[in-house]
């Protein structure tokens, strides 16, 4: 189940993190700021009482672009489709929010996520040379351009070939 993350939360995204990123991390005060600033959005997903992901948008009221700061799926719960549906999470926030362009990094050496985010319509738009520290590792900067996959959704689900 997916839902609004809270501070109560706080503990069970610090296990998830820090099993999902073992050399960088983000730190509990990071994230218990991510949780409580107006410009965040973050999501929890729960399998059984247990918090198996969280993810998290930082989107600016008023702004048209947005950044998935984060997207963790626990090991044993990776490859069911959990990482998609907090991706669509935070992609329908962006879209309340009037966002147009969603932004991301992921890692050079993460395959599974850049497939995931490019089957969602990101495009690689740059790298950021030896960017995670300190395993030396490239971000892949991605973009996706909102407004034109709700063009693409709406036509698809009316049966309009494009």
């Amino acid at each position: 189940m997916i839902r609004p993350a809270t501070p109560g939360d706080l503990a069970g995204i610090m296990a998830l993190e820090h099993a999902s990123f073992p050399t960088d991390a983000w730190s509990e005060a990071m994230l218990r700021e991510e949780l409580a600033s107006r410009h965040g959005w973050y999501v929890v997903d729960e399998l059984g009482g247990r918090l198996v992901g969280y993810a998290g948008l930082r989107a600016v009221r008023g702004s048209k672009d947005a950044d998935v700061q984060t997207i963790t799926i626990a090991e044993h719960a990776r490859g069911r489709g959990r990482g998609r549906a907090l991706l669509g999470a935070l992609l329908d926030e962006a879209a309340r929010r009037g966002v147009r362009d969603v932004f991301l990094e992921v890692r050079a050496d993460n395959p599974v996520a850049q497939a995931l985010y490019t089957s969602e319509g990101f495009l690689e738009i740059g790298r950021r040379p030896r960017y995670y520290q300190p395993d030396d590792v490239d971000a892949v900067v991605m973009q996706l351009d909102l407004a034109g996959r709700a063009a693409r959704d709406a036509a698809a689900d009316a049966g309009v070939c494009s």
